[in-house]
């Protein structure tokens, strides 16, 4: 199963549903597909689909698909991460009116090229090439999430350990 999820934005993804729907009726996508639609307007007509799912609906979901598609929010796709899982993140863009700006596109940009673990899909037409050949794709990709707590944490303690310190 291929689960896409577009997360609890206010504004439309309509080009991300839309095109997965395509895939499906074209016969590209051959599993089924759950997509959870959000606040968009296009209803899918070759998948099935809700606009919005329980959190526990949601864990279930990407722990069972083979892909999951997700747009560029954070907590959507570190969630998948989190399952061991590699997504596929398509951001949503301002000048299709999915968002306020294009923050999702810079944030996912960025994981992408320090943590190599998610596939960026910033080009919808792109889909239907990634998810035939998702597994050969993933097979050599981390799927964890390195962290720079441990680094962050050395640092701010010496920080605070100089500013802490008696002068003699």
């Amino acid at each position: 199963m291929i689960f896409v999820t577009v997360g609890t934005h206010e504004q439309q993804f309509n080009r991300l549903i839309k095109k997965i729907d395509e895939l499906k009726e074209q016969g590209t996508i051959r599993e089924p597909v759950f997509i959870q639609s959000g606040y968009s307007t296009y209803e899918p007509k070759h998948c099935q689909w809700k606009k919005l799912l329980p959190y526990k609906e949601m864990e279930e979901k990407i722990r069972t698909a083979h892909i999951v598609i997700t747009h560029g929010g954070p907590s959507s796709f570190i969630s998948v991460l989190q399952a061991g899982k590699i997504p596929v993140v398509v951001p949503r863009k301002e000048e299709f009116g999915e968002h306020v700006n294009d923050h999702q596109v810079d944030f996912a940009r960025k994981v992408y090229e320090r943590q190599k673990n998610i596939i960026l899909a910033e080009n919808v037409e792109k889909l239907g090439e990634i998810i035939v050949h998702y597994d050969r794709i993933v097979a050599g990709m981390p799927k964890e999430m390195k962290s720079n707590n441990l680094e962050f944490n050395r640092k701010l303690e010496k920080i605070a350990d100089k500013l802490f310190q008696k002068k003699k």
